[in-house]
């Protein structure tokens, strides 16, 4: 039943004998829990409960981590490779359930660390997690499978010393996206994941599977990296809050690289609130990570951000000239959106263009660093491992692998394309390289973000989400995206080509941009806007998307 029948392995160092407050212990939860099946408890619903929600019913006996975890495991299995086969998810952690009993068993001792205890988060498989867990760490690769990663990513460790449960590997775009022009939500181990809101729709990415995964319920929340647009696209596809931090807000050391100059780990959620937790959690220096020596002495905790008034006496300006060329039933929700700012009591100074528009867009500069920065730094990333079973060493090894296995990888018709691979592997690094760097810094913060917010005296940009990535990625900026609204009903479903890239009832978001460390003032102002609309709600996922499972389904069975 539950977890009565789990067996006590924990090493708390205690003076006095944990066996026998463990085993009183496990017999109370036993005896509360069987008493609590009989009376009738209302669980939240996981399609949507939030973090709080679920600390709260954990707290009050109504269920236990390991109760969530065999929840989420039951919805991962419905939908992921059954049903509509999302392939949000590549694996489970096979200790899960242990580590749940674990953090069960030092709630009733001691009380929950945080906010994030006994919580089932998914993280990207770019983001490493100790092998003898159970789990692979390979960017979607068979390159990678079965390789041993000294240690957790930063960002994992920082998890865990929270108290939340890793639940498994979400699927991603193979390589964050970084192989060629292929499909998002393709990796060639997890196969080609799709939307849950438009049948073989685009789930966008990189980091797909921990956008469709969060979007339904099947874990609490999860985890992200974005280069250029990774966490706010598959936000804004699948109708979820994500911040993409500024880089060197959250460390990427132990994360498979594309650029250390724009890679950034952030949160993936159903509500603001919940990606301030995650975010508060996983923030702070790490000396593996020398970028973020430069954050604030003391960051802040983003969930004191959470204010339904903090819109009062903002200015946001709204650059227009970025989203020209978007979809018109979108630039007609955001319009709409601006009367709503406004009601709650933020001046709109629309247009506040870019300063530099042109030159942003001519610019080649982040190709140049991106393709530059992958070939070095995925070696180095490599080169740390303590084994790689299949001997891949660096970048034309990854690039001669999949040749060979290109009936895993190289699948056709869609997927056969790694011409980001070889235009990286015919890279120098050069003048011209740390030429791009220098002026990719200018173009976006100096001369671009903060020019702007500087000329018509703004505290944040404002704008689709979709338009979002590309200035705040060269700069290293910050951006938090919220739920917008969905195309119309009547939208032409278009082909599946394997996935389709616009369709009925599609989500979208609106997203908030800043300078570099303004997380708090973004998400604040994000909370204020999401407060006043909960825009989310209004469209759920397809029926047959959208897991069964719930904890009464669960809880003392």
């Amino acid at each position: 039943m539950g977890s009565c029948s789990l067996s006590v392995s924990f090493k708390l160092s205690l003076k006095f004998s944990i066996f026998s407050v463990a085993l009183a212990l496990i017999w109370a939860a036993c005896g509360a829990q069987e008493s609590m099946a009989a009376n009738s408890v209302t669980f939240p619903d996981l399609y949507e409960a939030s973090i709080s929600e679920l600390q709260k019913g954990l707290e009050k006996g109504h269920f236990t981590s390991v109760d969530l975890v065999k929840a989420y495991f039951a919805r991962i299995e419905e939908v992921n490779l059954q049903g509509p086969t999302l392939r949000a998810v590549l694996e489970t952690n096979p200790s899960a359930l242990a580590q749940a009993a674990e953090l069960d068993l030092e709630r009733k001792i001691f009380g929950a660390r945080g906010p994030l205890h006994g919580i089932p988060i998914l993280v990207k498989d770019n983001i490493a997690t100790v092998a003898i867990e159970g789990m692979n760490t390979t960017a979607g690769s068979f390159a990678l499978l079965g390789s041993i990663v000294p240690r957790d990513a930063h960002v994992a460790t920082k998890l865990r010393a929270a108290g939340a449960i890793i639940l498994g590997k979400a699927n991603l775009s193979e390589w964050a996206h970084f192989r060629g022009n292929v499909p998002s939500g393709f990796s060639g181990r997890g196969g080609q994941a799709t939307s849950p809101y438009v049948p073989l729709g685009d789930p966008s990415g990189s980091s797909s599977g921990s956008g469709i995964g969060s979007a339904i319920g099947l874990a609490a929340g999860a985890l992200g990296s974005e280069t250029d647009g990774s966490i706010i696209s598959p936000s804004n596809n699948n109708n979820l809050v994500g911040i993409k931090p500024t880089v060197g807000l959250t460390s990427r050391a132990g994360v498979i690289p594309i650029s250390s100059h724009q890679d950034t780990v952030g949160p993936m959620t159903r509500s603001v609130a919940d990606a301030a937790i995650i975010l508060h959690a996983i923030a702070g220096k790490d000396p593996r990570d020398n970028f973020t020596l430069a954050q604030p002495a003391v960051v802040p905790d983003y969930t004191k951000a959470l204010k339904a008034d903090a819109l009062r006496g903002v200015r946001l300006g709204v650059p227009r000239k970025l989203f020209t060329r978007t979809n018109t039933a979108i630039v007609s929700a955001f319009n709409a959106s601006l009367d709503t700012i406004r009601g709650l009591g933020a001046t709109i100074v629309d247009p506040a263009d870019f300063p530099d528009f042109d030159e942003l867009e001519a610019s080649n500069n982040e190709t140049i660093v991106l393709d530059t920065d992958f070939k070095v730094q995925v070696e180095e990333y490599i080169s740390e491992l303590l084994h790689v079973p299949t001997g891949v060493k660096n970048l034309a090894d990854l690039i001669a692998f999949n040749i060979a296995h290109a009936d895993e990888e190289l699948v056709e018709p869609f997927w056969t394309d790694q011409s980001e691979f070889i235009a990286s592997e015919n890279t120098t690094v050069n003048q011209a390289f740390f030429d791009a760097i220098a002026a990719d810094k200018d173009l976006g913060a100096t001369r671009g973000i903060d020019a702007t917010l500087k000329m018509f005296a703004v505290d944040a940009l404002l704008m689709p989400s979709n338009v979002a990535s590309g200035p705040a990625a060269i700069a290293g900026y910050p951006i938090v995206t919220v739920p917008l609204g969905f195309l119309p009903a009547n939208t032409t479903l278009a082909p599946a080509r394997p996935t389709r890239s616009s369709g009925p009832n599609q989500p979208f978001g609106i997203a908030f941009v800043g300078t570099a460390f303004s997380e708090f003032e973004l998400i604040s102002f994000a909370f204020a806007y999401e407060q006043a609309t909960h825009n989310r709600l209004k469209q759920l996922a397809f029926p047959e998307a959208i897991p069964k499972t719930q904890l009464v389904d669960i809880v003392g069975k």
